[in-house]
């Protein structure tokens, strides 16, 4: 994706807030990442209009593991401290399905409220 020298959209916390989750899953769709990795594609993957801290994105994972959509996995490697690797589960498969077929239709009907002519009377 191409970089566009405009600065990146900012958006209300609440429209992020409710969507947190199956950004993290479409993310993990692609394949099994470490928390930070999650973060840093989130922000490659919106050209950084979406971040998330830490203290954002930990919380995230365990409730979605805790859920069964994730499965977090310890890994071991000479000389560094070991990494929590996650991966996306059959029913996080599943829930991220039904949320991009939601995702579409809510995309739907808001253009259709947005673009609608005599909105501003």
């Amino acid at each position: 994706m191409a970089r566009t020298s405009e600065p990146p959209a900012r958006f209300a916390r609440e429209l992020l807030k409710g969507n947190t989750a199956t950004v993290v899953l479409a993310i993990l769709a692609e394949g099994p990442l470490h928390g930070y990795q999650i973060a840093k594609e989130m922000r490659r993957r919106s050209d950084d209009a979406l971040q998330l801290g830490q203290g954002v994105l930990y919380p995230i994972l365990h409730r979605l593991e805790h859920r069964g959509l994730i499965q977090g996995e310890w890994e071991q490697s000479t000389g560094t401290p070991s990494r929590k690797r996650y991966l996306i589960t059959k029913p996080g498969l599943a829930e991220l399905r039904a949320k991009r077929s939601e995702w579409a239709a809510f995309s739907v009907a808001m253009a259709k409220v947005l673009d609608a002519k005599g909105g501003g009377r």
